[in-house]
């Protein structure tokens, strides 16, 4: 997968990283060139998930580049056409409703923007405790949007978080290679 740029970007849904962040290494390791890109949030809170600097300093040596972090830094995406594809994962409810109602405020959302422009794959690893719930509508918007493509998902506790949905973080990189080629991997809900 050589020369292939992706952009990984991360929202917060901190309770997922230690899932993420091995399929980022997964990319790596399989040759890709990931650009890092993190939301406002997702880079400067520390959480019971642990301590924001120890993120973004994993995912700088990881990546071996600066985690893109600000809107202005990830407005170039889209005209310099830095990548071949992004991934968003995880990818919140709060950004799944942004990306549905063209909200591009945080460095994630303007870098999915930017992205699109340029006709390219877009892949969305959904991470949401209510995308059963209010969420719903955004992701059955989603699916119908050319050049976005879901990491299959499924529901993540059907007892105690009813509405929550989760995608299948180590079937990123498949997802990817099929969204390389215009192909939704399937199925998208497990």
């Amino acid at each position: 997968m050589n020369n292939i740029r992706v952009g990984f970007a991360i929202c917060g849904s901190f309770c997922t990283f230690s899932k993420v962040l091995p399929e980022m290494q997964r990319l790596v390791d399989a040759g890709y060139e990931v650009w890092p890109i993190m939301s406002a949030i997702s880079c400067t809170t520390d959480t019971r998930f642990g301590k924001a600097a120890d993120f973004v300093a994993q995912i700088e040596e990881m990546c071996g580049r600066p985690i893109i972090k600000t809107i202005k830094d990830a407005e170039p995406i889209g005209p310099k056409a830095l990548l071949d594809a992004l991934v968003i994962a995880p990818c919140t409810g709060n950004t799944l409703g942004k990306l549905a109602n063209g909200i591009t405020d945080t460095s994630v959302t303007m870098a999915c923007k930017a992205h699109l422009r340029n006709a390219r794959p877009v892949v969305i690893a959904v991470s949401t405790n209510d995308g059963l719930g209010a969420s719903a509508r955004n992701i059955g918007q989603l699916l119908n949007v050319r050049n976005l493509y879901f990491v299959p998902y499924r529901q993540d506790d059907c007892i105690k978080k009813p509405t929550s949905l989760v995608a299948d973080f180590t079937l990123i990189q498949p997802t990817l290679e099929h969204a390389l080629k215009n192909l939704q991997l399937q199925p998208i809900i497990q």
